[in-house]
């Protein structure tokens, strides 16, 4: 089995359960709050899901190389953050509306979501 495989596929699957739990705080918040806070925090959701989507395509390669895997975690975290800032300046541009604090719980569940899902893998 090639390394490759080996890591891309654990990845992959944190992410699609980051977006499932995403999803499903997003439909909490439209029975808590309606629809407006339903969007909010599936964008927020969005933002942290779409950073982890990034950052899985840049590492699943997979390297036995330490120096190789090393720098790309770095250059993967690197494209999250900034991402991740580009995502969150948008939406203050263009989702004024936006309850801002269901934003933010969805970025932060979502998030949360991510590294807790990491321990079971």
């Amino acid at each position: 089995m090639s390394d490759s495989t080996s890591i891309s596929k654990p990845i992959f699957k944190v992410v699609a359960l980051q977006l499932a739990i995403a999803t499903g705080f997003a439909l909490l918040a439209w029975n808590l709050g309606g629809v407006l806070k339903a969007w909010s925090a599936a964008y927020g959701g969005a933002i942290a899901v779409i950073g982890s989507l990034m950052y899985a395509m840049i590492v699943a390669g997979g390297t036995n190389d330490a120096k190789k895997a090393f720098r790309s975690h770095v250059r993967a975290e690197v494209v999250k953050i900034f991402i991740t800032v580009v995502l969150f300046i948008l939406a203050l541009a263009l989702f004024q509306s936006a309850s801002w604090l269901w934003l933010i719980l969805g970025f932060a569940v979502a998030t949360l979501a991510y590294w807790f899902s990491l321990l079971a893998i």
